[in-house]
């Protein structure tokens, strides 16, 4: 989750070097993607709040831990990204609470985006029955388990941890990897168990639903739109679903090819880094923040004011200034800015 060291045979740690306009470079670029996906999930989480709409109801509920997730995440492996430029390596115990969140949802994704295809296929399959199956408490208790379920993972890897290094090791400064802060093998082959068992059983998850969908969109005698959209959007998630797996694999391959291509191995990481981490991030603005017609309608709404007002934000000050006005009038309704127009 970071630009990785790797290790010599002898056993030394080699940390691979940037030139400073290449490393400036990188991390401006990683920023600046942050700050974008930063201020949509923002104005996505606004938006939700604003209207009790959004979150009474499971679909959006689910939506919301997603954007919340996928905001965390990129938080956390951006400044991973970024401290490996800066200071090279870092207090091993500051590592461990780094790695441990990022490493929580990362495998929160999948898991929630198995939830959501199940919410759209008893949408669809079973309309009659939705408001008993799917109410907002069991919404709540299922984003619960899966907090659990991710959560236990790192929390094995840290107590293996714990018993297997000695207590100076987390005083010391190490560069900020999971394969050089969890070092025992046998966490190596318990994470490989644990992700090959929950990442099968999210794509049979997928697979099941987004057939039910097409069953059902096949038995109805006209083509539904709400069915179209239901499928497509399994679909989509189905293709989150492959960007998220690469994060799982991505170690392996990314090796195999430092060790074809040696002298790109800084390149290699930073292309691995877009691909697997910010990519993927993008997806859940696109499935639901302009897809969902909802959504999309009071998210612009909010964006188009929220733009009039950073634009005219320093002649609203003059005018208020000037008039004494209550600070009220600067909400987005915009009131004083009517008075100016008129």
């Amino acid at each position: 989750m970071s630009n990785t060291s790797s290790t010599l045979p002898g056993g030394a740690q080699f940390i691979p070097k940037d030139s400073f306009s290449n490393a400036l470079t990188k991390n401006i670029v990683a920023m600046l993607v942050w700050l974008t996906l930063s201020i949509i999930n923002s104005s996505m989480v606004h938006t939700f709040l604003r209207h009790s709409l959004f979150y009474e109801n499971p679909r959006y509920i689910m939506f919301i831990c997603m954007v919340i997730n996928d905001a965390l995440q990129l938080t956390l492996v951006t400044a991973l990204y970024v401290v490996s430029y800066i200071f090279r390596k870092i207090h091993a115990s500051v590592c461990c609470i780094l790695i441990m969140t990022a490493v929580l949802t990362t495998r929160s994704t999948p898991l929630i985006l198995a939830g959501m295809a199940v919410e759209r296929y008893i949408a669809i399959c079973f309309p009659l029955h939705y408001s008993q199956i799917c109410t907002v408490p069991r919404t709540l208790l299922l984003i619960y388990i899966i907090l659990i379920l991710t959560s236990t993972p790192p929390i094995t890897d840290l107590l293996i941890t714990i018993v297997k290094e000695p207590p100076s090791f987390f005083h010391t400064s190490i560069f900020c990897d999971h394969s050089l802060l969890f070092r025992d093998r046998s966490i190596y082959y318990k994470n490989c168990v644990f992700d090959g068992v929950y990442l099968s059983f999210v794509a049979l998850t997928l697979l099941y639903t987004y057939c039910k969908i097409m069953l059902t969109a096949r038995a109805a005698s006209m083509g539904l739109a709400s069915v179209k959209r239901a499928r497509n959007t399994v679909l989509l998630h189905g293709v989150q679903l492959l960007l998220c797996m690469l994060a799982f694999v991505v170690p392996s391959l990314q090796a195999a090819l430092i060790s074809l291509f040696p002298r790109l191995s800084l390149e290699i990481r930073y292309i691995f880094f877009l691909v697997v981490y910010i990519i993927p991030r993008f997806m859940s603005p696109v499935i639901y923040g302009f897809r969902d017609e909802q959504f999309r309608k009071y998210w612009l709404r909010y964006l188009t004011c929220w733009s009039r007002s950073v634009v005219r934000v320093r002649p609203v000050v003059l005018k208020v200034n000037l008039q004494s006005a209550c600070p009220a009038e600067l909400s987005f309704g915009f009131p004083s800015l009517k008075r100016d127009e008129e």
